[in-house]
């Protein structure tokens, strides 16, 4: 997998987050077979809490069963997993505390290295969703509020010039609003690289709106979680959407 595969002119793509913690084996097949139907372009693995054990049975359970690439989202340096596709190797460059900035990737770099996963370096930008999320409390990070899209952009254009490959921008899982669309437009236009937007996604309108301000890849799992029937209408709005 390489940086292409999040890029396609003129059309973005859907990505469903998986948190394994919060799936049965019966909810995941569920939520599998709902993804074949949509259309669905990834499947993001990960979580701030889980085990490696439950990690590992998740990918492998998502690997057995159809085509879709598998990208490890991690929350932490234990989950990984040979199986996966890629791994987005996240560094928090919103915040400022070092260990999510770089220590817990060098803890995790030498096993990557054994496992020869494909890594994509992502910079991974938190943004206010109107509530404090699990990612926000864990790495002690103040979001950047959602509307000051000049501090977004001065920090996607400084993770762009360090090298990284991606920006994801995040208002994190079960955010009350989603990242706005002027933010998501302002970035967008000062940086070469995909953007990925998740968080706070619950709506057909919403998703349609944050493609057509230039989102490259949308993320969505936790509305998902209660109403699984979204995902049809949420996958249409993604692939239809008129982009800038």
């Amino acid at each position: 997998m390489t940086i292409e595969n999040f890029r396609k002119k003129n059309t973005a793509k859907l990505a469903v987050l998986i948190d394994p913690d919060k799936h049965t084996n019966q909810t995941l097949q569920l939520l599998i077979g709902l993804s074949l139907n949509a259309k669905v372009d990834f499947f993001f693995v990960g979580g701030s809490l889980l085990s490696n054990d439950t990690f590992e049975q998740t990918v492998e359970s998502l690997k057995q069963q159809h085509q879709i690439p598998v990208v490890i989202f991690p929350g932490n340096n234990y989950q990984l997993s040979s199986k996966a596709d890629a791994l987005l190797m996240l560094s928090l460059i919103s915040g400022r505390n070092a260990e999510y900035l770089i220590g817990q990737q060098v803890v995790a770099a030498p096993y990557i290295k054994q496992m020869k996963l494909k890594t994509i370096s992502t910079g991974y930008i938190l943004i206010d969703g109107g509530r404090t999320t699990t990612t926000s409390y864990i790495t002690q990070t103040i979001p950047i509020p959602n509307d000051k899209p000049d501090i977004a952009v001065a920090t996607a254009l400084a993770g762009e010039m360090l090298g990284m490959q991606l920006i994801y921008l995040e208002a994190g899982s079960g955010a009350l609003t989603t990242v706005s669309p002027k933010l998501v437009h302002a970035v967008k236009q000062q940086v070469q690289v995909p953007v990925i937007v998740g968080g706070g996604i619950k709506t057909p309108e919403a998703a349609d709106a944050l493609c057509r301000a230039g989102a490259d890849v949308l993320v969505v799992g936790n509305v998902l979680e209660k109403s699984p029937e979204l995902l049809m209408e949420i996958s249409l709005a993604v692939h239809s959407a008129n982009r800038v």
